[in-house]
């Protein structure tokens, strides 16, 4: 394979992760503030991404092995399509059904969506392990432009979908969503050059469980790490800022949405462009990689800092005010930076320790554990805010981190072959 042609491939699988990213930013934010104003609890609202998160658990372990035995290609184009049928089914959502049949509805929507983003998830994180040249520290560089990259993508979706239900309503907006995505899609499938492997008939589905030691502690790791962000960035602080901006009316509603998807997005985006900095932050072209796992602990020891700090902050406070959501806002915006190389370390950790032959495999098995670190902080931050407030959720973030730690210890440098149970 030359590297134009793998370049190119490259730059298509990302360009239709980007489409897809945009999409699932703005259906989030899209399904969180209107059934918010529906007059969901927080509880009820983490309800409606939990069979998300449960089926990116299941599709995570299974795509691997599906893009293994049918290829990469086909994983991306699934992922695509099927984000537009949910779409689709989304927009018939009858507002006089009730709040049970409503939550049912969506949380089965958002089920499919959620297998739709991990298929076009694994196969686009996939290809860059075939893809990316292996001198100069490119393999790091190319990860860390498509994570970095996707993320950005995502927190203009967010303050696309705040901005779309202000503007034109819930439907319209999931609608115009639709046809946007199906028109990539065709594009993608039309455009899509060589590059990209078709899969092996002989590819066994039990081999997506690894025996590599350094992938499970780092599958490990990153389900504490993500749970951590999670607990408080799906329900706790979209919620906290709402009651604390809203004044109830319409225009106040409309007000409130607008600064919450900026903040979404603004927090999202600064992540996406701190990760695509990552190399340069931690100047890995001219490091070893153990000098770089070195530096995944340390980044995960500063990152507990934080969240302790925020929620002893909350804790002590005695009611909300502005300059307590202005410490806030910058304190999680600090939480964003320190998380994005953390993120961007893992994403380079789990495709070093990996090889080509079974890397859909272990990025598979790797992002299952992902998306259950994000199922524990979805269902934790509707459950810990309705509780304790936004200082459980804080709290409770610290504490996962500080476990995320504990398994990033337990990582070596030892190669593929020698790191075997």
């Amino acid at each position: 394979m030359t590297r134009p042609a793998g370049f190119a491939a490259y730059m298509t699988v990302t360009a239709a992760y980007w489409a897809f990213m945009l999409t699932d930013g703005a259906l989030r934010m899209l399904v969180l503030l209107h059934f918010h104003t529906l007059g969901f609890s927080p509880v009820q609202l983490a309800y409606l991404f939990v069979l998300y998160e449960i089926a990116g658990v299941v599709t995570n372990l299974s795509a691997g092995w599906i893009a293994a035995r049918f290829g990469l290609t086909a994983t991306l184009y699934a992922g695509l399509a099927l984000q537009v049928v949910a779409l689709l089914a989304l927009a018939q959502l009858d507002p006089a059904w009730g709040i049970t049949a409503s939550v049912v509805f969506v949380m089965l929507v958002q089920g499919m969506s959620g297998v739709a983003k991990d298929l076009a998830k694994m196969s686009s994180k996939s290809a860059v392990k075939i893809l990316a040249p292996t001198d100069g520290g490119g393999l790091f560089r190319w990860v860390a432009l498509l994570t970095g990259s996707k993320n950005a993508v995502k927190g203009c979706g967010f303050l696309l979908g705040a901005a779309l239900l202000a503007i034109l309503g819930f439907v319209p907006s999931v609608l115009t969503m639709a046809a946007i995505l199906f028109v990539i899609l065709a594009g993608v499938v039309v455009g899509m050059p060589t590059g990209l492997p078709v899969g092996r008939k002989d590819a066994k589905f039990l081999e997506v469980f690894s025996k590599n030691r350094n992938i499970n502690w780092l599958s490990a790791a990153r389900l504490f790490l993500f749970g951590a962000r999670d607990v408080w960035f799906v329900v706790g602080i979209p919620i906290y800022f709402y009651a604390v901006l809203s004044d109830g009316s319409e225009a106040g509603n409309r007000a409130a949405f607008f600064m919450i998807g900026s903040f979404m997005a603004v927090w999202t985006i600064l992540y996406g462009v701190v990760q695509g900095w990552a190399p340069r932050i931690l100047r890995a072209a001219s490091r070893s990689d153990a000098q770089i796992l070195a530096q995944a602990r340390a980044w995960v020891g500063a990152l507990v800092i934080v969240p302790t700090a925020l929620a002893a902050l909350v804790w002590v406070a005695p009611a909300p005010s502005t300059p307590l959501t202005v410490t806030l806002v910058l304190g999680l915006l600090v939480f964003g930076g320190i998380f994005a190389v953390n993120s961007a370390l893992h994403s380079f950790l789990i495709l070093s320790f990996t090889d080509a032959k079974r890397v859909t495999m272990d990025v598979g098995f790797y992002y299952m554990s992902n998306a259950a670190g994000r199922l524990v902080g979805t269902v934790l931050s509707g459950l810990t805010y309705q509780l304790g407030g936004l200082a459980l959720c804080l709290g409770t973030a610290a504490v996962m981190i500080a476990i995320s730690l504990l398994a990033t210890a337990q990582l070596d440098d030892r190669s593929p072959d020698t790191a075997a149970v």
